[in-house]
């Protein structure tokens, strides 16, 4: 009974939003010389958010900060829609209903920290890496077994692809 109620759960969303540090990165910012940083995103993320994508299934980013990496590791994934510095993600998440025209329960979040948790709270499936706070854990509906920046969100984008039944459509021979 479960299984159908997560399945029924995934089947209404039609966008995942992820945090940034944290989720798609370890939440270690590198600053540069010269004043650029970096930061190291999981290629396994990567594919998740693609195969998503390939199954209808948007995407994208609400994060605290601003950063050109970002911008550009979300343009070369097709994500959208993405913002980022927001200090309200409350704020932000009912912005991006607005744009979208989506209700809460279509949409699914993945954040590790405090600032995370209006989200947690709102959306209808949310998620926390193995390393977030212990506050997001406790309040997240899923936690992964990866931690931030070793594939949490593929493995929570995979979670979501099994329980909509896309995931074997998506990895069969061609």
């Amino acid at each position: 009974m479960k299984d159908e109620a997560l399945a029924a759960r995934c089947r209404r969303l039609r966008l995942v939003l992820t945090d940034v540090d944290g989720v798609m990165t370890d939440g270690r910012v590198l600053f540069l010389p010269g004043g650029g940083e970096a930061k190291a995103f999981h290629v396994r993320d990567g594919l998740g958010v693609m195969m998503a994508r390939r199954v209808g299934l948007q995407v994208g980013i609400l994060s605290g900060r601003t950063s050109e990496v970002v911008t550009r590791r979300a343009e070369e994934l097709g994500m959208a829609p993405v913002l980022q510095g927001v200090a309200d993600k409350g704020e932000g998440l009912r912005r991006v209903l607005a744009a979208e025209g989506l209700a809460a329960h279509e949409v699914a979040f993945i954040g590790d920290d405090v600032n995370d948790l209006p989200v947690v709270r709102e959306v209808g499936l949310s998620a926390a890496p193995a390393d977030a706070s212990f506050a997001v854990r406790a309040e997240a509906f899923m936690v992964t077994d990866a931690c931030g920046g070793e594939g949490c969100l593929r493995e929570f984008l995979e979670a979501i692809l099994r329980a909509r039944g896309d995931w074997d459509t998506l990895v069969a021979p061609r």
